[in-house]
C-alpha cells in the first residue's frame, strides 16, 4: 500500500499544478490532480510556492481546510469512482450527478468518507465500506 509522507503528498499537488500552469506534460495521477485542482481558485496561489506550502499548518483553530486533505479526498474519491472500489459506489455516483454536478457530488461523497475515515480512527479499526457506502446512497437520496 501506498502511505506517502506528508511532504510527498505537498510535493506531488504542487508538481503537478506547475506542470499544468507552465504545460509541460503531466503523467499519471497528476492528470486526475491538475483537474482537480483547477476547481479550486483557492488554493492556486498556495500551490505554485512548494516552500511555503511544505511548511504551512492547517489547523482546526486556525479555520482553514487543509488544501492537501482536500485535494487527497478528491483524489481517492476519483479513483474509487474509477474502478467501483467500494462495489457500489459507481452508481451511487451516478445517483448523485442526477441532481448535482460533478464536484458537488464528489463533496456529498467526501462528507460521507470523511464520517468513515474519522469512525475508522477513533475506533482503531478499518474503514467500514458498507457503512460507507450506504452513506453515499443515503446522501444520494
Amino acid at each position: 500500500m501506498f502511505n506517502p509522507t506528508r511532504e510527498q503528498v505537498r510535493q506531488f499537488f504542487c508538481g503537478a499544478w506547475r506542470k499544468h500552469v507552465e504545460r509541460l506534460p503531466l503523467d499519471g495521477a497528476e492528470v486526475t490532480a491538475a483537474d482537480l485542482i483547477a476547481e479550486h481558485p483557492e488554493y492556486h496561489a498556495l500551490l505554485l510556492r512548494p516552500e511555503e506550502a511544505q511548511e504551512k499548518e492547517f489547523t482546526p483553530d486556525g479555520g482553514q481546510t487543509n488544501p492537501f486533505l482536500h485535494l487527497s479526498l478528491h483524489l481517492a474519491i476519483a479513483e474509487q469512482i474509477s474502478i467501483d472500489q467500494p462495489p457500489g459506489i459507481l452508481a451511487a455516483y451516478q445517483a448523485l450527478r442526477q441532481r448535482l454536478d460533478v464536484h458537488d457530488a464528489e463533496h456529498a461523497i467526501m462528507e460521507c468518507l470523511g464520517e468513515a475515515l474519522w469512525r475508522a480512527q477513533r475506533s482503531g479499526g478499518t474503514l467500514d465500506g458498507m457503512q460507507y457506502l450506504e452513506c453515499v446512497r443515503r446522501a444520494a437520496g
